[in-house]
């Protein structure tokens, strides 16, 4: 009886792609550059949302707000869509995030939050507003 996938002795051609990149160095250059950049830049990036993020849950945000999912405020993607494209919007929203607000989602009031800095407003509204 014969086997249907393998033969002794039986030539079966394939194709090594790392073989052939070897073959051809400026294609394997050209990609471990690509990969390299794609990684530097992912890198450099999430540390930087997951700290908002954090400042966000360290600062009482998220008993109202979620990323994406409306709880007693907007979700902050919807609030960052909303916003998307006002140049303004950054420093309208960190106002609001230390004094408060009511009006723009309707007749839900958002308290005044005492713990959150000038500063600390800043670096929320820009992450807010990087999720859109």
């Amino acid at each position: 009886m014969r086997c249907p996938c393998f033969c002794w002795g039986v030539n079966v051609r394939y194709y090594n792609p790392v073989v052939e990149m070897v073959s051809k160095p400026e294609r394997l250059v050209m990609k471990q550059f690509f990969l390299r950049s794609v990684t530097v830049t992912l890198m450099a990036m999430a540390p930087a949302a997951w700290a908002d993020q954090a400042l966000a849950t360290a600062k009482n945000c998220m008993t109202c707000h979620m990323v994406d999912k409306k709880v007693l405020g907007p979700s902050f993607k919807e609030v960052a869509g909303k916003y998307k494209g006002d140049k303004a919007a950054a420093d309208r929203l960190a106002t609001k995030i230390m004094k408060g607000g009511s009006g723009v989602w309707g007749t839900a009031y958002m308290p005044a939050n005492a713990q959150v800095n000038e500063a600390e407003a800043k670096k929320l509204a820009a992450w807010v507003l990087s999720l859109n």
